[in-house]
């Protein structure tokens, strides 16, 4: 085991690593609880969910750990599931099961990328004040989604904030505010003990009744039943056969691109900013991924198990799979080898212990977290130039159209566009990436079908 992840090479130990698995997995754990409760509402069933975010969090991290060497581990990220469940399926009528085929291409999509060199080609085209706006929009969008998934704003007319009659909504405040005490205290696994402790309080309020959940008598048969109805399903007639076949390329290419482009630089920001910090990554590792192609440092390997991952993830029966930044815990107490990776894999394969009860916990424990997650990932906010007016345009309709029309794709559309015509108008046309005129033109080309579609309607 010490020769395998070169524990001495790396100046770690057994214990270290463990202790560091550990931390990560009680940091990242609120993903269990939360996935399903998303992807359900994209009507994907909630234990189905359940176990397969557990076997996609299971195989991505163990092939990090084994494959890369790395500490990282692996889940259905967020943002990126409130993509496919609010807008791929709710908002823009793709079936579920059309909608995890378009994350298995996304997948192979990201593989091609990494093993190629066109992945220096993309990481050079986004300007970085796009990518920060980009993870500033989906920030806000996650804890809008948290906030309307307890009622706490409620749409009428004009969406007004909620009467505080609701028992759902107090709980949710009340968990909120449990939540950002254990985060002030700096408590590891915040977010999860919230969600714990938010549905334990939910019980004497009547939010949580565990009486009906036990006399259902879901069980371990009862789960995985209803993981069967989704697994595979992604390459079956009901996906990838009815994307195709049902929908064109002009509106397939510019989903898949947004998902893409999301995931990657997801992962690569979390590679990069905790791997500086902590040594993992030396310069010529992070000089491989910008100018080098194929599978030949850590850092590359990392990338392409997290592509895999995406696409294993898409047959499990979950949206996207990527890098969480909450790794970085796992890396702060120690964590240095892919054996930290490879013992958070175990821990959540031991999850799937406490399924038949997972479905206790109500939307009013789970909303905290959307919040507290879109507060941290919002932290964008601070790297975005807004004082310079030429930066600010694109950022501003990048993260204002992501929120607003409920898509992580509009928002990204609009901030490729409003950047060409910043640098057009100021004479800086040749400074626009090929790539950034090519994806722009596509997202047009979408709206262009969009409205042609509204108008034959009429």
């Amino acid at each position: 085991m010490k020769k395998f992840f070169k524990l001495e090479e790396y100046n770690t130990t057994v214990g270290k690593e463990v202790l560091a698995g550990v931390t990560t997995f009680f940091t990242m754990a609120y993903i269990l609880f939360v996935n399903p409760l998303v992807l359900s509402d994209a009507g994907l069933p909630f234990n189905g969910v359940y176990i397969a975010t557990i076997f996609a969090a299971v195989v991505g991290t163990m092939i990090m750990g084994v494959f890369a060497n790395l500490p990282y581990a692996q889940a259905p990220g967020m943002g990126l599931n409130a993509f496919f469940a609010y807008t791929v399926v709710i908002l823009n009528g793709y079936t579920p099961f059309e909608a995890l085929a378009l994350v298995f291409v996304c997948g192979i999509l990201n593989i091609i990328i990494t093993v190629t060199s066109f992945r220096k080609h993309l990481i050079k085209a986004i300007p970085e004040t796009l990518q920060q706006a980009i993870g500033a929009g989906i920030g806000l969008f996650i804890a809008y989604i948290g906030m309307l998934n307890v009622n706490l704003i409620e749409f009428g007319a004009v969406p007004t904030l909620t009467n505080f009659t609701n028992p759902n909504v107090l709980l949710a405040l009340i968990g909120l505010a449990i939540t950002i005490v254990l985060m002030l205290k700096n408590v590891k696994g915040a977010i999860l003990i919230g969600i714990i402790l938010t549905t334990i309080i939910g019980i004497p309020m009547g939010v949580v009744d565990v009486q009906a959940s036990l006399s259902s008598g879901l069980s371990y048969s009862a789960v995985f039943k209803d993981f069967g109805s989704i697994f595979g399903k992604a390459l079956g007639s009901e996906g990838i056969v009815s994307l195709f076949k049902n929908h064109s390329l002009t509106k397939i290419i510019p989903i898949v691109l947004a998902f893409s482009l999301t995931d990657t630089f997801d992962t690569i920001g979390t590679f990069i900013g905790t791997g500086r910090r902590s040594g993992i990554f030396d310069e010529a590792e992070q000089e491989s991924m910008e100018t080098g192609s194929g599978l030949s440092s850590r850092l590359e390997r990392g990338l392409f198990a997290d592509a895999f991952a995406t696409m294993a993830g898409a047959v499990f029966g979950t949206s996207n799979v990527t890098t969480f930044v909450e790794s970085s815990a796992g890396i702060e107490v120690g964590g240095r080898t892919g054996l930290t990776a490879v013992v958070t894999s175990g821990m959540f394969l031991l999850s799937i212990l406490i399924a038949p009860v997972i479905s206790l916990v109500p939307s009013a424990a789970t909303a905290p977290a959307l919040i507290i997650v879109g507060i941290l990932m919002s932290a964008s906010f601070a790297d975005i130039e807004w004082g310079n007016f030429e930066l600010a345009i694109p950022a501003f309709f990048t993260v204002i159209m992501t929120v607003l029309s409920y898509s992580i794709s509009n928002g990204i559309a609009f901030g490729f566009v409003a950047y060409i015509l910043v640098n057009v108008v100021q004479g800086k046309a040749k400074e626009v990436h090929p790539i950034i005129y090519g994806s722009a033109a596509l997202f047009v080309l979408n709206f262009v079908m969009i409205a042609v579609e509204a108008l034959k309607a009429v």
